[in-house]
């Protein structure tokens, strides 16, 4: 049952300390179609005053002296975001990024995920990694959530205008019960819709072979996280079935990874679906 969205709580300015840091990612590849970032540079951690609200404060209005402010960092530092405390990613351009969390179906830079949302114009920040989900942590980072609340990778500053969820595969393959990825993506949706008001979230089930020819748990976690995304308001995108009804299955690398065919097929796919979504 969806459950209200805490109140954002105002954190003081904390002291600038230097990290080494990994996961979301703010460098864009200027040569590269589809404009992604993979990487964080190691820099320190810039503590703003800030408004309270997460962007930076208006024009005249009042900066504490020592008050680093974002619009002058360079992308890919990190900034300690006043309003929640945590370090975030400065991104060149944030008003045409979109926020990818996902798993290997949308880590690697030409995943089918990241191709859809650069064919339509958006600078990718992918966020989570192989082998996690809503449930699953891979040793090094921990699932979606609690890397987020961990600080296992850094959401970007200020406010994309959209905010992209795929997973389930790895919550599938590890016996993740119902309840367990429910109320995990439960708390991903209102940690992303605190932080982000204002952007369109969509979120993309597991890639899996219809009920007919052998999806098993995959195909049912595709299914119950668009009960998940029904229950909050957001746009789904069923992939449970693509394998077999798009012919996906000929173009795979291992048993649930595409191929380099198979991500061009399948990034037309949800390339399709976002547009009619009107995220253009």
């Amino acid at each position: 049952m969806r459950r209200a969205p805490k109140m954002a709580r105002a954190i003081p300015p904390l002291l600038a300390a230097a990290l080494l840091v990994g996961g979301c990612s703010p460098a864009v590849d200027s040569a590269a179609p589809e404009r992604t970032t993979d990487r964080v540079q190691g820099v320190a951690v810039a503590a703003g005053a800030g408004t309270g609200s997460g962007q930076p404060a208006a024009a005249g209005s009042a900066r504490r002296k020592s008050a680093v402010d974002p619009d002058r960092l360079p992308a890919g530092a990190l900034y300690r975001n006043p309003a929640n405390g945590r370090d975030e990613v400065i991104v060149e351009d944030i008003a045409n990024t979109a926020v990818l969390i996902g798993d290997s179906q949308s880590e690697p830079a030409r995943s089918w995920t990241r191709l859809a949302l650069g064919r339509l114009g958006y600078g990718v920040v992918f966020c989570g990694g192989s082998g996690t989900g809503f449930v699953a942590a891979n040793g090094s980072r921990g699932n979606y959530i609690d890397a987020l609340e961990n600080g296992d990778w850094h959401l970007p500053y200020g406010a994309p205008p959209v905010v992209v969820i795929e997973g389930g595969g790895n919550d599938a393959t590890r016996g993740a019960s119902d309840v367990e990825i429910t109320e995990h993506a439960e708390r991903l949706i209102e940690a992303v819709e605190e932080r982000y008001p204002e952007a369109d979230v969509v979120m993309i089930g597991t890639l899996a072979r219809g009920v007919q020819a052998g999806g098993g748990r995959r195909t049912e976690v595709d299914s119950l996280l668009g009960s998940v995304a029904k229950e909050y308001g957001l746009s789904f995108v069923s992939v449970g079935d693509w394998l077999t009804r798009y012919g996906l299955a000929d173009h795979l690398a291992d048993d649930r990874h595409l191929n380099e065919q198979g991500n061009e097929v399948a990034a037309d796919l949800l390339e399709e679906r976002l547009a009619d979504l009107g995220l253009i």
